[in-house]
């Protein structure tokens, strides 16, 4: 009798289901917008082997998720993590972990490289820290085939653009990536980069883009956002507008008119989205933001020479304080870098007594600064956020906050705080629908069968801690972090696991 006992209690335990990792009893908030539900959360080599009840599952290690949030890793469209995954100091890409983020998109803004090949493989021999996707730029082709002239490509350099491009994709590029408000691309016409779209397109690839104009430059942002649609219906392609934003006093209270020519163009048919970053300031270069395109022409040295020809120097200061107006004057620029970094524009002109734009021109001239411009208002940050299409993005730049707390500062400020949407629509437009706008496959939700890119968090402690004045200081709240089923971040601390991989398209 006791053998028979014995051996009914040896095959129970041999069937019994076995997984490595198993968070019990945490709150699942799985991406698919259905409310957050009590579950066991069972890991067992890079996938997600089990959820539900697991009183019967054996695991061989067991976490205590009560009272926190089990959700799919957060997918960051936006970022400019290249050059730090592609550096041993920093390819851990710490502070992406500890706000939750398993996957990184970079690249963006035509500044993704043309030999994508190269770095994709690069990034598995050294290893990377959160797995991450990467864009062939526009910027970076045009630049190889043109220079930074403003010119058009005749038909034999616009098929060196496309072959570069195909050449991109086919070595793993996700899409293309514009930044036509950036020099020298702002050079380009519509028709030039629906041609490299379509060859995107055709290999299966998506286009992002940071727009022509997100305020009253040139086109204005409807204007932009009426080229962007052009370019999906023309290319037949996918796009994404990177960080949606209304910039400046003369374009606020527009995110209204923008919804409403997305909403119709995907009524169409049509598959445009967008990201967004959760910070009233934008961050760009001062001399993006001030100087003229055509003052731009040919780098920095050719710049700086018109800054001195009595021909044109009038005119492109002239221009620069149109610039400064339309983005809310000298004090709405706070440096980021240079001798003056964390002092606003307006500062700097009254300790060397300039004017604004003077100074300005002082600090190009030596080098430059990014910048982080305060001129978004927070009823267009919220009509743009509470729209289902629209992922979260950090556009991390260095200097900027948002590089470190975007999406804890999410959680914080807009679903506990101020509960501007729920945590199930956060964790849908930070995740899963960020994982099918860019057909990550099983990636974005907690499925069993999907990798194991899961996160745990404290919903009580949760939050940005990066400020403009101290922009690299680690969120808080984010106790467990799995990448590939390998704890990145334990008990709220990263111990340089590189469990990320480079996904190729």
């Amino acid at each position: 009798m006791k053998f028979a006992v014995f051996l009914a209690l040896a095959l129970s335990l041999s069937a019994q289901q076995r997984v490595d990792v198993l968070l019990r009893g945490g709150t699942v908030v799985d991406g698919t917008g259905s409310p957050g539900r009590i579950a066991d959360v069972g890991l067992t080599g890079d996938r997600i082997t089990f959820i539900g009840d697991g009183k019967n599952i054996a695991a061989t290690r067991t976490i205590d998720a009560r009272g926190m949030i089990v959700a799919p890793g957060f997918i960051d469209p936006h970022t400019h993590t290249l050059e730090d995954l592609s550096n041993k100091q920093h390819h851990g890409n710490e502070n992406y972990l500890l706000q939750g983020v398993t996957t990184v998109l970079t690249g963006n803004d035509g500044g993704g490289p043309v030999n994508t090949s190269t770095i994709l493989s690069n990034w598995t021999r050294d290893g990377i820290g959160t797995n991450a996707v990467l864009y062939v730029g526009f910027g970076a082709v045009r630049v190889e085939v043109l220079g930074r002239a403003d010119t058009t490509p005749n038909a034999s350099q616009l098929d060196r653009m496309r072959a570069i491009v195909k050449k991109s994709m086919d070595g793993g590029a996700i899409g293309l990536s514009t930044g036509l408000f950036y020099s020298p691309q702002n050079f380009s016409r519509t028709s030039e980069v629906i041609e490299l779209a379509k060859v995107a397109a055709a290999a299966g690839g998506v286009y992002d883009s940071h727009m022509r104009d997100e305020s009253s430059y040139s086109i204005g942002l409807l204007g932009s956002i009426a080229e962007t649609i052009q370019i999906a219906r023309e290319a037949n392609i996918p796009v994404n507008i990177s960080h949606i934003k209304a910039l400046g006093a003369d374009v606020w209270g527009k995110s209204k008119d923008a919804i409403e020519m997305i909403r119709k163009a995907r009524a169409e048919g049509l598959r445009v989205t967008a990201d967004q970053y959760p910070y009233s300031a934008s961050g760009s270069s001062l001399t993006a933001s001030l100087v003229p395109a055509w003052a731009q022409e040919g780098g920095a040295k050719a710049m700086v020479a018109r800054f001195d020809d009595p021909a044109t120097r009038d005119k492109v200061r002239a221009e620069m304080a149109v610039n400064m107006k339309r983005r809310g004057g000298e004090e709405s620029f706070l440096l980021l870098g240079s001798a003056w970094k964390g002092k606003r524009l307006g500062e700097v002109a009254r300790a060397t007594n300039k004017s604004a734009i003077e100074a300005a021109v002082e600090i190009i001239r030596n080098g430059g600064s990014g910048v982080a411009s305060f001129n978004m208002t927070e009823p267009d940050i919220e009509a743009f956020m509470k729209e289902d299409w629209v992922m979260t993005c950090s556009d991390g730049s260095s200097g900027h906050p948002r590089k470190y707390g975007t999406f804890p500062r999410k959680l914080r400020h807009y679903v506990y705080d101020r509960k501007v949407i729920s945590l199930e629509f956060m964790v849908r437009q930070s995740a899963a629908f960020t994982a099918d706008t860019f057909h990550l496959k099983d990636r974005g939700y907690l499925r069993s069968g999907y990798f194991a890119d899961v996160i745990v968090f404290d919903p009580k402690t949760v939050a940005d801690v990066a400020t403009y004045e101290q922009p690299e200081r680690l969120s808080t709240g984010m106790k467990w972090v799995f990448v590939n089923g390998r704890a990145a971040v334990e008990d709220g601390k990263y111990g340089g696991v590189l469990a990320g991989t480079a996904l190729r398209h």
